[in-house]
């Protein structure tokens, strides 16, 4: 299903190249100041016009229907929407009978007995984490003084990355990345053991996210190569501060109080200008194909906020 959470719960609905995109948030307390302008720094680091990105370029401009009054949040549901406007879906037409390698065409299409929207991938898209962005925006304020901030570590395998970048666009190929995520002023205590640890719950909302292939908490998957004097984290005082972080902030999968830290891994954008071969369903043989319309090179890079987003999202919910 569409939603996610508990007490801080979210709703996502529209398509790439449908008429809008939007997401309900139920749970917000009233009495939260609330504005259009709120959204205006996360929007403007998720757009795309960067070099390495889309040339799909969208006003992102949120409309708040509903749960805002007089600059405040009310405590009924939220709804936001944002209009799509630049959209081309003449460039997916043929993706039904000869689905893109990498995406979810195949998938859906199956998914849906044929129904499912593929233009600019539908409801897979990228373009969907837009509501994902704007419910961040209201669960950042809603966890403070709990700070997220999310900054990409590598492109391709490189940083700096520019150069790598700019070969693959020339090419007509794309990058992965990795996303490195910190949370500081955590309290200790949140999450729960097994099903809702803390790493599961951001595990959950973080892997909703297209293109995320990869999560790892603290030392992760290194930690298989130590000892345990060379993981395990000392307690240096009282408050349960640690002299190192190998666990990334979590313990039997509730927060320790030290600063919550993972990185995830997403992967080169599936939709490439370089000739592949796939099944055409249609012709019954496999062909070439060569995947048109406007796509980003490395979508990674318009990833960091959407990261930060997703945990502020989980963060809400647990601490509520």
């Amino acid at each position: 299903m569409n939603r996610f959470g508990n007490k801080f719960r979210i709703s996502i609905f529209g398509e790439s190249h449908g008429p809008q995109i939007g997401i309900v948030v139920d749970g917000v307390p009233g009495g939260i100041p609330l504005s259009p302008d709120d959204f205006t720094e996360d929007m403007s680091r998720r757009r795309s016009g960067a070099s390495g990105t889309t040339p799909r370029k969208e006003a992102d401009v949120v409309t708040i229907v509903s749960g805002v009054f007089n600059g405040h949040t009310t405590g009924s549901p939220i709804c936001m929407t944002f209009m799509n406007n630049n959209t081309r879906p003449s460039d997916y037409e043929k993706f039904e009978s000869h689905p893109r390698p990498g995406h979810a065409d195949f998938t859906a299409t199956r998914r849906h007995n044929g129904y499912a929207d593929l233009r600019g991938g539908g409801h897979h898209s990228g373009r969907v984490t837009i509501g994902l962005v704007a419910a961040g925006v209201i669960a950042k304020k809603i966890i403070e003084p709990v700070s997220v901030v999310a900054k990409i570590s590598e492109i391709g395998g490189f940083n700096p990355w520019d150069d790598a970048l700019a070969k693959a666009a020339e090419a007509g190929d794309s990058l992965g990345g990795i996303i490195e995520c910190r949370a500081s002023e955590m309290p200790v205590g949140i999450g729960e053991p097994f099903f809702d640890s803390l790493e599961s719950v951001i595990s959950h909302i973080v892997f909703a996210i297209p293109g995320i292939r990869g999560i790892e908490f603290g030392d992760g998957f290194a930690a298989s190569k130590m000892k345990g004097s060379q993981h395990n984290d000392p307690i240096a005082d009282e408050t349960g501060k640690t002299l190192k972080n190998g666990s990334g902030g979590i313990n039997g999968g509730i927060s320790n109080g030290n600063e919550l830290l993972f990185r995830v891994a997403v992967k080169p954008t599936s939709s490439i200008s370089v000739p592949q071969h796939t099944f055409n369903f249609y012709s019954g043989e496999v062909e070439e194909l060569r995947a048109e319309g406007r796509h980003d090179t490395c979508f990674a890079l318009r990833v960091p906020v959407i990261v930060e987003a997703a945990v502020s999202i989980a963060l809400a919910d647990l601490l509520m």
